[in-house]
């Protein structure tokens, strides 16, 4: 008698015809060697060598993981679960995409997408843009900012045996409409960290080395948030052109340097009370430059 061979995967064969050819063959290399260092004899990728490679940890990276492997808690993600889901996360309509991300944010895994949750979502932002342990230095976020981004969802879905409310699929839409990067952030977690990932970039600012951090009102969580509505081209690099300690209060000199700007611009307003408002103009030109008033 024969070896008795599994059937095929019914699932797997529908994921499949999402990708081309050459896809199938770099998601099959990626695989090889992410099984290698699994050392599991080139059968699955175990979750440590999961989160070194997509530089996530923490409950975010868990959740992820656990519905890569379709919820069997065996710790193994083979090749036929992650073309199946990244056939759904990247592949797929817009609402299967959002559905996915959805059910990803709910880091507990009890089914409620509560406050706790996002909370979560955002620490892991934290960890990975702004803290990353691969790198000397880190960009110094601003948890007061951070906890804005937090204080900006809505959760008014209710549920039975719950005393706080939680969070709809429309709230999340919502919530993602208010927080575009982290948005992006979330779709671009399986994208190789060699290659561009939305959401995970933040503009290096240029100022004068005179100007001290603390004194610039657009601090670098500002800065990814705002990213998350431009273009990708527009992320790299910006350039301070005003600033009222730098260059005085001119009214004619703030003009002067606005008018040799050949491309976007930003305002930043730190008023005397402390709040921060501005606004942002597109104009014709290559990259985006900056310019704060205090």
């Amino acid at each position: 008698m024969g070896n008795a061979q599994s059937p095929p995967n019914p699932r797997f064969a529908t994921a499949s015809r999402a990708f081309t050819q050459q896809e199938l063959k770099d998601l099959r290399s990626l695989f090889a060697s992410l099984a290698a260092q699994s050392r599991s004899d080139y059968k699955y990728v175990s979750l440590s060598t999961f989160q070194d490679y997509f530089g996530i940890s923490g409950p975010l990276a868990s959740r992820l993981f656990d519905l890569l492997t379709q919820k069997r808690n065996d710790g193994m993600l083979t090749y036929e679960d992650l073309v199946i889901s990244k056939a759904v996360y990247e592949k797929g309509t817009l609402e299967e995409i959002e559905e996915f991300i959805y059910e990803l944010c709910d880091v507990n895994g009890d089914g409620f997408l509560e406050r706790c949750d996002i909370g979560a979502i955002l620490d892991s932002i934290n960890d990975t843009i702004f803290t990353p342990k691969k790198t000397q230095t880190s960009l110094n976020s601003s948890p007061i900012s951070l906890k804005a981004f937090l204080n900006a969802a809505e959760f008014s879905k209710e549920a039975e045996g719950k005393s706080e409310n939680n969070m709809s699929l429309v709230d999340f839409r919502n919530w993602c409409n208010l927080v575009p990067s982290a948005k992006k952030y979330l779709e671009s977690l399986l994208i190789p960290p060699n290659t561009v990932r939305p959401g995970f970039q933040v503009p290096h600012m240029l100022f004068p080395k005179n100007l001290s951090p603390e004194a610039v009102a657009l601090q670098k969580e500002h800065a990814w948030h705002i990213v998350g509505a431009l273009t990708q081209m527009k992320a790299e690099q910006w350039k301070l052109v005003y600033h009222s300690s730098v260059n005085g209060l001119s009214f004619s000199t703030f003009m002067g340097n606005i008018s040799s700007v050949e491309g976007p611009t930003i305002l930043v307003i730190k008023d005397i009370d402390g709040y921060i408002y501005g606004g942002y103009a597109s104009l014709p030109g290559r990259g985006i430059m900056i310019f704060m008033v205090t």
